[in-house]
């Protein structure tokens, strides 16, 4: 073991000696998996996006404004409403009198398709079903149901926008879409287009005109309306009857809606329509046989036909993933919330019992404590953190072990020259093998581990070992606060530590299953340390692994939040990566080694059925669904009721600012930092989203990582200027110096 110790620092020296080299921030295989998944499910939401796009209803057409129609034919504006644009000079042509041609728009739909099908059918009457792609795609059987009935089917375009304002190429797009739909369904196609949001020829303007030019340019002829039956407004079924009427004995193009609402009085309507107009000598027929065109919906071709199948199909597996993701989201989003709130709750009730009159630990706790200080390269705060831990008000001995530095560090800590502070010094053996080594150096039976990057407050050490006076309590965890606050990224952190782990120890402490006492700033008894073995070097997250031994040994972990510990957090994107990344994947590993208390009795069982379970759930399954919130707002945004989204979203941020005020009051935190809360769930997050998602590929993968250490910027001096402690008092020969061996 020591001499594997010792080939990996002399490994990790070479390294640092070594031009560096880019890595990849992913091993390659799962660089490919995870884009080809993203590609893939972005797909999906696009397909399915288009295919659900909110489609309203066809209003009656408006007037145009003046001069709106110069420069269109009178072939047109006086003509009838079956417009033939695929030659230079666009023809129409009228029904006959006493010919009526049915149309149902905006269709189809799975209520109400199918009863007026049942309508047509009893009375024996064609119509045209003029349908937007996006639906047909999602209800092809709707398509063959209206053929099999005897009715025709037009396009009304995939996603129901106005083809006035739209470019060729938009029209293009809008109309091959639906009629891949159409191939798919029925084998079929059809030259017949109903443009949404038209009117009567009389209104056509001229950028109407290009547009049905555009689409005649590929074979369509434009079937507008010249009777409209207004259900649209759903006036009553007297009124829907009496506007379906053409006047005078004339015949008529009949606009009325399957789709788009509730369609009842439709339905009712078209039950009552048919058999009168009969009676008064009207016949039906559809639009292009009655002006004398050939018969549409006519077979495609094998490939076309295995086209649109595909087309359909990718929109029925995408919406059966949405379906199957919305469900999924609105079950995270009810945990989610109800663990917020238990939360919250036993925070709190946690926080009033620990500072209610009258409460106590045992007797007070004044025996001094050894204070180890693993230390690699921390020349820029280690001056700092040895300052104010002489400081402390509690009886100290301070042992800085210097893990094979070569900046100096130990250097600095010996020219102090402060009393009670020790340094020892070992090759680079990784932080485990430091903190094993202050600890078999220690002279007392309490012992304190910090970072070396930590200042502590005078009063910290002798608060953080007050529990110790219950004789149950094995190990403390302290409060560890972000001291450098100045930038965005530092005020996110902070506001991540108050609101996520400090809130989450005082529940852990609660329900007796501390998973993770902080590197920088926890607290043991030695006896527990050498009975479950000192700090292990089997996963990246030491501190972790420790504490969940500890637990399952049967000892009590508890949260000391007066214990307050100022750490320089990480300053740059870069290094916040790979905190993040250590500490998620040291997590998992963890977990993975204490796996077996699941299924084990008594405080181990405890400990795996309620903390690893509550980690397995909300630390790492939960949070891998979390992208779904941010991802659901932008497909939301694009193609559904982007002010209900905006709403919804906004909901679920009032809930967490709700949140953060009462973790920010727990804590006596200023809440004026809060206002970059709703910047940091759409940025932040993101950001530690990636970060568990490398974790996963990175254990599935199961790649062996180093201790990755940040590159300090410093500023704990500022800290300690702004909260002066008193000085200690040189020792008379310096700072002791232990040379530790690991050949």
């Amino acid at each position: 073991m020591a001499r594997h110790a010792a080939r990996r620092g002399r490994d990790l020296r070479s390294a640092q000696r070594a031009p560096r080299t880019r890595r990849p921030w992913l091993p390659r295989r799962g660089v490919v998996l995870v884009v080809i998944a993203l590609t893939m499910f972005g797909c999906l939401l696009l397909v399915d996006g288009l295919a659900r796009s909110q489609v309203g209803v066809d209003a009656g057409g408006a007037v145009p404004e003046v001069d709106a129609t110069d420069g269109v034919p009178p072939a047109i504006t006086d003509g009838g409403p079956v417009i033939d644009a695929r030659g230079a000079n666009p023809t129409s042509a009228r029904m006959p009198a006493k010919t009526v041609a049915l149309t149902f728009d905006d269709g189809p739909d799975p209520t109400w398709t199918p009863r007026v099908l049942e309508v047509l059918q009893r009375h024996h009457v064609p119509a045209t079903f003029f349908v937007v792609g996006s639906n047909a795609a999602r209800h092809p059987e709707l398509l063959r149901e209206i053929r099999a009935a005897g009715s025709e089917v037009g396009l009304h375009t995939f996603t129901h926008p106005d083809l006035s304002d739209a470019s060729g190429l938009r029209i293009d797009r809008e109309l091959s879409e639906t009629q891949l739909v159409l191939a798919g369904a029925l084998g079929e196609s059809s030259y017949l287009l109903r443009p949404p949001y038209s009117s009567t020829a009389n209104a056509v303007t001229l950028d109407a005109l290009h547009s049905f030019q555009a689409a005649g340019a590929d074979g369509y002829v434009t079937v507008l309306s010249d009777t409209d039956s207004r259900d649209w407004e759903r006036p009553g079924v007297d009124a829907i009857v009496r506007n379906a009427v053409p006047a005078n004995g004339a015949g008529g193009v009949v606009l009325m809606h399957d789709a788009g609402g509730d369609r009842s009085q439709t339905v009712a309507a078209l039950d009552r329509l048919i058999p009168e107009m009969q009676a008064q000598g009207y016949r039906f027929a559809t639009a292009e046989t009655a002006v004398g065109l050939p018969a549409d919906n006519r077979a495609v071709s094998a490939g076309a036909h295995l086209a649109g199948a595909t087309l359909i199909g990718l929109v029925a597996v995408a919406g059966v993933v949405v379906d199957a993701l919305t469900w999924l989201l609105v079950i995270v989003g009810v945990l989610v919330v109800i663990r917020l709130v238990l939360m919250l709750v036993v925070a709190v009730r946690h926080h009033r019992r620990r500072h209610a009159p009258g409460f106590s630990w045992g007797p007070p706790v004044t025996a001094p404590v050894s204070v180890i200080v693993p230390a690699y390269n921390e020349k820029e705060n280690i001056a700092a953190t040895v300052r104010s831990l002489v400081a402390s008000e509690h009886p100290v001995e301070v042992l800085v072990v210097d893990d094979g530095s070569t900046d100096g560090t130990a250097e600095i800590v010996e020219a102090l020259r402060l009393r009670n502070v020790r340094v020892i010094r070992q090759e680079n053996s990784g932080k485990p093998a430091a903190l094993n080594a202050g600890i078999a150096h220690a002279r007392h039976d309490l012992i304190v581990m910090i970072d070396g990057d930590t200042v502590l407050e005078p009063s910290t050490v002798g608060r953080l070992v007050q529990p110790f006076g219950d004789p149950s309590v094995g190990a403390v965890a302290g409060n560890a606060k972000v001291a450098s606050r100045r930038g965005l990224l530092g005020r996110w952190q902070h506001i991540e530590y108050v609101m996520g782990f400090n809130v989450d120890r005082r529940v852990y402490d609660v329900l007796r299953c501390m998973p993770t006492i902080p590197g920088a700033v926890g607290a043991f008894r030695r006896q527990v340390l050498l009975q479950v073995g000192g700090v292990s070097d089997d996963t990246l997250a030491e501190d972790t692994d420790l504490t969940m031994a500890i637990c399952r040994s049967g000892w009590r972990v508890v949260y000391e939040d007066s214990a307050r510990a100022w750490t320089e957090a990480p300053a740059t994107l870069g290094q916040l990566w790979r905190q993040r990344y250590r500490w998620s994947y040291g997590t998992m590993q963890s977990m993975w080694k204490h796996r077996r208390a699941v299924v084990e009795s008594g405080a181990s069982g405890r400990f795996g059925r309620v903390g690893l379970a509550h980690l397995a759930v909300f630390q790492v399954l939960l949070p891998l669904l979390a992208p779904l919130v941010d991802i659901f707002l932008v497909y939301g945004l694009l193609f559904l009721d982007p002010v209900t989204t905006l709403v919804m979203w906004s909901s679920v941020l009032a809930v967490q600012v709700v949140a953060a005020i009462i973790a920010f009051r727990l804590e006596r935190e200023k809440l004026g930092v809060l206002v970059f809360l709703p910047l940091q769930q759409i940025v932040y997050r993101q950001l530690m989203y990636a970060v568990l998602i490398r974790s996963m590929v990175t254990a599935l993968g199961g790649i062996r990582l180093g201790w990755q250490k940040l590159r300090r910027v410093g500023g704990l001096d500022e800290l300690l200027a702004q909260n002066p402690m008193p000085p200690s008092a040189p020792a008379p020969s310096g700072s002791r110096l232990v040379v530790l061996s690991r050949r």
